[in-house]
């Protein structure tokens, strides 16, 4: 069975810094609320950024296995959250969007149906307490 480990220090307030299992080190600091001071990704918000990381590793993947013209791509993420502690996202939305000339939009499809609904562990945590939806958004050049 496959196991990651980090660990992540106390830097000052509520400032932390995490070390991922690459020796990459990542920043993590609350909202000004809670003592804050913007020095860092917010706890929350970095789960959709790994949401959205780890569905675009394999998008990027199977566009390259797939020898598909695409010139850029990216992913956008809208998030709701409760309102009662302990706040959390229960509704999420991942918009994939592709650019480019020659785009082949069924293959994309199919690429992107591939992360959603085999690859991407993230996604599929992610649709233990939320309701995940995702659309393409074609940008022909």
């Amino acid at each position: 069975m496959a196991t990651n480990k980090i660990s992540t220090k106390w830097v000052s307030g509520v400032a932390f810094e995490s070390e991922n299992p690459s020796g990459q080190t990542v920043p993590i600091d609350g909202a000004e609320e809670v003592g804050g001071q913007g020095k860092g990704y917010r706890p929350k918000a970095l789960m959709l950024s790994a949401l959205a990381g780890c569905s675009g590793i394999d998008v990027a993947s199977l566009i390259k296995k797939m020898r598909l013209e695409v010139d850029n791509f990216h992913i956008d993420i809208d998030a709701e959250m409760t309102e009662e502690h302990p706040k959390h996202y229960n509704k999420v939305h991942v918009v994939f969007h592709f650019y480019g000339s020659d785009l082949d939009e069924a293959k994309l499809q199919k690429v992107v149906s591939l992360s959603v609904d085999k690859y991407c562990g993230v996604m599929e945590m992610f649709r233990q307490f939320a309701q995940v939806t995702t659309a393409i958004e074609y940008h022909k050049a």
